[in-house]
């Protein structure tokens, strides 16, 4: 097969690292995806066997073409095998994960003969959690996305124009009380808690308030000067030490519903 030439259609928005380049039927099957994908193709099929480099052709796609992209698989095994593999080709952008955070889960159900009722039970699993969130808050905030999912992926979760519009933005030098602070992190479904600082939560001390987004690893930790922001930090949850210092910082909503 010839080598087609195709326009790349936002090359530079991913970061593909390889320590090779495409071989074989690979840059072909790469330029005819690209231009399939540039002229409207609604479907195209790759075809390959076991450990011809698919997965390597894909992630050399998704660079030229420069799209946010869901890679969709059918189990949860394969997504994570999927997930690692494009985090390895890019560790520069957002790769992330997204499937159902279920370890257990019973419906509720009846049995007649018995006369027995039995009530909806679910286990969550929080990192899975965890991930969910930082996929959604990523798909707001930048263009280098890469989500890997399951099919949980179909079922909705509202709005996107409403998720963005929950989206709290602080900046420092920027007026804001705090108890507005407050009021919006609630708004969000942050939840209180002036002891142990957990995801999802916030503790307030003084003008102080720090803020662990449920989709992060680290902390925020917001200072005030009356009703103005004056500082704003990463921080360690538990230690508290400053790991990097921000002049804006953006608080996506705690849950998805």
């Amino acid at each position: 097969m010839s080598r087609r030439s195709s326009p790349a259609l936002n090359a530079g928005v991913f970061e593909l690292v390889a320590p090779y380049p495409p071989a074989g039927d690979q840059p072909a099957a790469i330029d005819a995806l690209v231009q399939g994908i540039g002229e409207g193709a609604k479907s195209q099929v790759l075809m390959g066997v076991t450990g011809s480099g698919k997965t390597f052709t894909m992630a050399n796609t998704i660079a030229q073409v420069g799209r946010p992209t869901l890679v969709l698989s059918h189990n949860k095994t394969l997504a994570a095998q999927l997930y690692a593999e494009f985090r390895d080709f890019f560790p520069h952008n957002a790769v992330h994960y997204f499937v159902s955070y279920y370890d257990y889960y019973q419906p509720e159900a009846y049995i007649p003969q018995r006369d027995i009722y039995i009530e909806k039970d679910a286990a969550i699993n929080k990192e899975i959690d965890r991930l969910r969130l930082a996929a959604t808050s990523a798909l707001v905030s930048r263009r280098d996305v890469i989500v890997v999912a399951s099919v949980s992926c179909i079922y909705g979760l509202g709005s996107p124009e409403d998720y963005r519009a929950m989206v709290i933005r602080i900046a420092t030098g920027v007026p804001l009380s705090r108890d507005d602070l407050l009021a919006q992190l609630v708004a969000v479904q942050y939840e209180r808690s002036d002891m142990a600082l957990e995801r999802g939560r916030f503790r307030v001390r003084g003008d102080t308030i720090d803020i662990w987004p449920p989709y992060d690893e680290l902390a925020t930790r917001i200072e005030f000067w009356g009703d103005t922001v004056e500082s704003i930090a990463v921080t360690h949850p538990t230690s508290g030490e400053v790991a990097a210092r921000k002049d804006e910082t953006y608080f996506y909503p705690a849950k998805h519903f």
